[in-house]
């Protein structure tokens, strides 16, 4: 019983080491465009807080807060974490 487990596992340990690899790859890329834009959105968030009006810069420096690497790129992280775990521990279950 504890082998046919372990074929079912088989299938998703290779997913999961194609996948987080190119996930990880991915993500460097992404979060330093989003580093780039969230600087130019705080920017022009700031110039509006003083100068069009304080809801509308507002609004600007929030989104500009959740596409900064505290943001949405911080919980992606997280998420290939782990999925990374994941791949280590159907890995020890094979193998073990």
């Amino acid at each position: 019983m504890k082998i046919l487990f372990k074929l079912i596992a088989v299938p998703f340990m290779l997913a999961l080491t194609v996948t987080v690899p190119v996930l990880t790859f991915l993500f460097c890329y992404a979060v330093t465009f989003l580093e780039i834009v969230s600087g130019i959105g705080a920017l022009i968030g700031v110039i509006m807080l003083f100068t069009v009006g304080r809801f509308d810069g507002c609004v600007i420096l929030s989104l500009s807060f959740l596409i900064s690497p505290l943001g949405i790129p911080a919980i992606a992280e997280w998420l290939i974490d782990r999925l990374s775990g994941l791949n280590y521990l159907l890995r020890d279950y094979i193998m073990g």
